[in-house]
């Protein structure tokens, strides 16, 4: 934090200014190169940045203009955007993994002129949208391997570009400076492209103010200071990482971790020993397959003291985290769990030093949310977007619910439409949709109010419940309340789970599609001595039905305790073919399902489900990671479940 009597800097050019100066030494971003932990102190950091800037103004960067970021996690994209605000630019950044046609849009929408790429994948696919992108004049790539043998003229490895600014910076020391001193809080700093699950991309247009508002917000609350350690291993342009990863370092003056890969995202993340920590629903349900699946191959004395304390968590342990009264006898029993599973599980996961955790991003299963919190890890909601700076409601420590996200954060007001649609007013709120008036007026209204088309209430503890988007929310033919989301994410809870998409609305019953987890019934069936040959072949088994039969029936049985929606119960479902792809347009980059293209696509399925039907044959397209096609033709299965009768209709019989 800044130290007393001091005004806060209202940039982030400026915040890394004065970091420099008080904390030089200190580290600011690591990143783990080769098995080897390299660090960048605030000082080294603010170097970097100073000669970045330079070299894009030599190369006719200049104020209002956007630069592209294209990458994983890496100190010198994160130095890259901070160069463009000290331009007076705006970084944008894009999703690595996003195919080079969705590249095009954001692109031509913002006009953007230069572009920073992580290596040559990201190269090859800016290269490739040229034609459609001719704003785009200047490519800079960090990783020089496999760059050789290029020659376009819009290509410039980074090394050249810091050498132009280093120039620069000996022939005027003082540009940058007055640069950086013409920035204000009112400033855009940085523009993120929703995925959205309907429609196009918008680019959402955040100031200075608006983020480091909210970051300082957030870490007061939670007492975050300079010496905290967080793991960066999402997608940069995705809101959420980048508020952790960006805007509250830069506020807080705390380092931040780049992991080498995405597959050593776990080793890395028990050598670092991250403090704070931020995971979507997805990646949680990952952690927690990942552990059954070891349990599965464990000895038959550690399934049982596993089994044995996984109960006495799930009891006290949730209790004991949030300071409630235990008895004497429970905090002994779960005090020797915690030497024998609860500190080894921790450890496992990478969770050890975490002092705080969240996860947001979209609701979150209750006994998802209850097992590791059970453990011992102060895992949290909290709820925001893109458009609010992400920190909206946050759930206070000794005030966590597995079914709200908590009350508003500071300085945030919140109300409900009479259709219970959520509205925000916030000092976080975004300043408009680039190049899009319209949607802006729709979004934000005169009065400063922004429409979340979240649907929810309050509680009578004040905290916010959110309960399905207000498009998603119906009702069944018989009035039965249908929210798509509380289902799928219920479902998703089992291990062998991996995704769920739900139908309902305006209908008599609920079907769902299912795609299994490949590795974790993979490893079902081998150890069961099933043969298979892939995906597709593995989903066709009828002891694979079954297995996911079981799951749906255990998630209606929950479902006939909740009065209003016990009639919301899954009738019939069937294991999807392939599994749900962000290329084939049947998630967003962020891994939300767009169940509307997806009930579309798909219609025959759908159909089969609600005509009665026993199996139905399916031939698809599919996009695979080079950019070809393929077919899939495969004969579905459809499998009735059994339901049950509501709780209050079993006490009055």
């Amino acid at each position: 934090m800044l130290e007393a009597g001091i005004s806060a800097p209202d940039t982030f050019p400026k915040l890394l200014m004065h970091h420099a100066r008080v904390r030089g030494g200190l580290p600011a971003i690591r990143e783990k190169d080769l098995g080897i932990w390299q660090t960048w102190s605030w000082k080294g950091l603010a170097d970097e940045v100073r000669a970045l800037a330079c070299g894009l103004a030599a190369q006719g960067f200049k104020r209002d203009d956007h630069l592209a970021i294209v990458g994983d996690n890496r100190p010198r994209l994160y130095a890259a955007m901070c160069a463009a605000q000290a331009l007076g630019g705006v970084p944008v950044p894009m999703y690595q993994d996003a195919v080079a046609a969705e590249m095009a849009f954001p692109i031509q929408n913002a006009g953007i002129t230069h572009a920073v790429a992580e290596d040559q994948e990201q190269v090859d696919k800016l290269l490739e949208i040229l034609p459609k992108c001719p704003s785009l004049k200047h490519i800079y790539y960090d990783d020089p391997r496999g760059m050789r043998h290029y020659a376009q003229p819009e290509l410039m490895d980074y090394e050249g570009l810091l050498q132009l600014g280093r120039e620069a910076h000996r022939r005027d020391a003082a540009f940058l400076e007055t640069e950086i001193a013409k920035g204000s809080g009112a400033d855009p700093a940085a523009m993120f492209f929703t995925s959205g699950t309907t429609g196009v991309p918008k680019g959402v247009v955040l100031t200075h103010h608006a983020l480091i508002d909210r970051a300082i917000a957030a870490a007061e609350m939670e007492g975050l200071n300079d010496r905290d350690v967080v793991l960066a291993y999402l997608p940069p342009a995705w809101i959420g990482q980048n508020i952790f990863s960006y805007a509250q370092p830069f506020a807080i003056g705390y380092c931040i971790c780049c992991p080498e890969s995405a597959e050593t995202v776990m080793t890395d993340m028990r050598e670092i020993g991250p403090t704070y920590y931020f995971a979507p629903p997805r990646v949680l349900e990952a952690l927690l397959t990942q552990v059954s699946i070891r349990m599965e191959d464990a000895g038959a004395v550690k399934r049982w003291l596993y089994q044995r304390f996984t109960a006495v968590a799930n009891r006290v342990g949730g209790r004991l985290l949030d300071g409630k009264p235990v008895s004497l006898a429970d905090r002994l029993l779960y005090a020797l769990g915690d030497v024998l599973v609860y500190g080894p599980l921790r450890n496992v996961l990478g969770m050890s030093r975490v002092r705080v955790a969240y996860t947001a991003g979209e609701a979150i299963g209750p006994d998802l949310f209850r097992f590791y919190r059970s453990i011992g890890i102060n895992l949290k909601q909290l709820y925001g977007s893109t458009e609010t700076s992400v920190f909206v409601c946050i759930q206070p420590n000794g005030q966590v619910k597995a079914d709200t996200v908590g009350p508003a954060v500071k300085g945030v007001e919140l109300k409900f439409t009479p259709q219970r649609e959520l509205l925000i007013r916030s000092p976080g709120l975004f300043r408009e949709y680039y190049k899009n008036p319209q949607a802006t007026a729709e979004a934000k209204d005169a009065e400063g109010w922004f429409h979340t088309g979240d649907a929810g209430y309050f509680d009578p503890e004040g905290h916010l419940k959110i309960i399905d988007r207000v498009k998603d929310v119906g009702s069944l033919a018989d009035g039965t309340l249908f929210a798509p989301k509380y289902l799928e994410n219920k479902l998703k809870f089992f291990p062998h789970i991996k995704e769920a998409v739900t139908f309902g609305d305006q209908r008599e019953m609920v079907c769902a599609f299912i795609n299994i987890d490949v590795e974790a019934v993979g490893n079902w069936a081998e150890k069961r001595n099933l043969p298979y040959s892939g995906y597709t072949d593995l989903a066709s088994r009828d002891e694979v039905y079954d297995l996911i039969r079981d799951c749906i029936e255990k998630v209606n049985a929950d479902l006939a305790q909740e009065p209003e929606i016990a009639n919301s119960q899954i009738h019939r479902f069937l294991i999807l073919h392939k599994e749900l792809d962000a290329d084939d347009g049947e998630l967003t980059r962020t891994r939300k399902v767009r169940r509307g293209f997806i009930a579309e696509k798909y219609q025959g399925l759908m159909d089969a489900l609600y005509g009665g039907r026993q199996s139905v044959h399916v031939e698809a397209q599919v996009k695979y990671e080079d950019g070809r096609t393929g077919s899939i033709s495969a004969d579905l299965k459809v499998r009735d479940v059994k339901t049950f009768a509501p709780a209050a209709a079993q006490r009055a019989a």
